[in-house]
């Protein structure tokens, strides 16, 4: 036995994100405009996270259903219409909307004020979905409907033609 202190190997701890108010990539897709504050590279895929503001009288997309993932919406600023199936729902500041897997969804900003929203998925490589839409429109024209469906099914989405 030797009388050297036993040394132990320095724990990793894990790294901590911050992200302040002008940080993180903008995703611009049309009258929407996302700040992806977490893409789920800090959480091992597990969580998401964006801002987005969406302009007065935004269309949402179509109404679709996700097979792997849970969207959450809290509603930070305005009112966000959330179509549920057949229903509607007018959500204001303060309100959160969570969808799980399965649920016919979309949203939309029918007021005259901006509307600001944090999102959540998870797990996180939904955020992918959006960077990709953006490529898709890039060149200022709308993708087809096959180039959004395709674009959707690679993210386990798909239209709930069902409420279309």
């Amino acid at each position: 036995m030797t009388d050297e202190p036993k040394t132990r190997e320095p724990k990793a701890d894990p790294a901590v994100s911050v992200v302040g108010p002008d940080d993180g990539e903008t995703i611009l897709l049309g009258t929407t405009r996302m700040r992806v504050l977490e893409d789920g590279s800090n959480t091992g895929r597990r969580l998401g996270v964006a801002e987005s503001v969406l302009a007065p009288h935004t269309p949402g997309p179509p109404q679709h259903r996700h097979a792997r993932h849970d969207e959450g919406f809290y509603i930070i600023t305005g009112t966000v219409r959330f179509i549920v199936g057949e229903n509607d729902y007018d959500a204001t500041a303060g309100t959160l909307v969570m969808v799980p897997p399965g649920a016919p969804h979309t949203f939309a900003n029918v007021s005259d004020q901006p509307a600001v929203m944090l999102s959540t998925f998870t797990p996180g490589l939904y955020v992918q979905y959006f960077r990709d839409l953006q490529d898709m429109t890039a060149g200022g024209q709308a993708p087809t409907p096959q180039a959004s469906i395709k674009t959707m099914s690679r993210y386990a989405t798909e239209p709930a033609t069902d409420f279309a």
